[in-house]
């Protein structure tokens, strides 16, 4: 255990780019791009959480075609495999916990990002990151996945009316990155998937990203052993349907009975790890 404690906070202090400590977050409620009783704040602030939440996300994101080819044509996941994901966690902390300024010098490179990234599927249809409908499908996806983690793995799980509240709250770094259209509330979210679903396959760059992201990375046992409960944790809190469309393989049964009671004390071994 203090192997992966140390690996733990290793990891934690490449994330941030620091020298081991994240910077202190903005506490002025006036200055704060969220309030500092923000639901968001709460829910992002359970890193066990959050990182199931994050694997699943880039999982169920990949099955839309038009995302999907973005992330083959431009992404480096290959040589860099958790690249992506804290790149994401990096930014997810500056949004949620800094000041405005802050927050919105980080949407805006990711915007000048965005607009570099365009091209054409394999299907044959352009597609661009900063495309309204595209922002929209990766930050409902994120938001889906960061709830149902948070619901079954966080240490104080939202309430239905904490649920619409985080949605209403994320749905202003979505507008601000350029989506339309977003789900403010978990019903709007539901509805957009249900709208959304035809559009959504399997393609063989999605197979393959999904086969690399199951492989895992790791070298040693307790590496192998830690990130295969990361990622059974994961496929758990995709919806349903959206695990079917991957092809995962997950029993209900198996989920609740193995997976979850092992994930949840993997998640509070996780918390002691970065309090110490």
């Amino acid at each position: 255990m203090e192997q992966f404690r140390v690996d733990l906070q290793t990891g934690l202090r490449q994330s941030i780019g620091a020298e081991g400590k994240p910077p202190p977050p903005c506490d002025d409620a006036e200055l704060a791009y969220f309030a500092p009783d923000s639901v968001t704040r709460r829910v992002h602030g359970d890193f066990p959480a959050m990182l199931i939440g994050g694997v699943a996300a880039l999982l169920f994101q990949m099955l839309h075609p038009l995302a999907m080819a973005g992330v083959a044509q431009f992404s480096n996941y290959r040589t860099d495999p958790l690249g992506r994901l804290q790149r994401t966690a990096a930014f997810l902390g500056t949004t949620t916990f800094h000041a405005r300024p802050e927050a919105e010098a980080a949407i805006a490179q990711v915007r000048r990002i965005h607009a570099r990234v365009v091209g054409t599927a394999a299907d044959g249809r352009p597609y661009a990151a900063d495309d309204p409908a595209l922002l929209t499908w990766v930050h409902a996806a994120e938001v889906r996945c960061f709830l149902s983690s948070a619901l079954a793995y966080g240490l104080h799980p939202p309430t239905p009316t904490e649920q619409d509240a985080y949605l209403d709250e994320m749905a202003r770094v979505a507008l601000d990155l350029g989506a339309v259209d977003v789900p403010r509330s978990v019903a709007d979210l539901d509805a957009y998937f249900e709208a959304v679903r035809p559009e959504l396959r399997l393609t063989r760059e999605a197979r393959t990203a999904r086969n690399f992201v199951l492989r895992g990375v790791g070298r040693w046992p307790h590496e192998v052993a830690t990130y295969g409960l990361l990622v059974a944790a994961a496929q758990g809190v995709v919806p349903d349907w959206a695990r079917r469309q991957l092809h995962l393989v997950a029993l209900p049964a198996g989920d609740r009975l193995a997976v979850r009671p092992a994930a949840r004390a993997m998640s509070s071994a996780m918390r002691w790890a970065v309090s110490a």
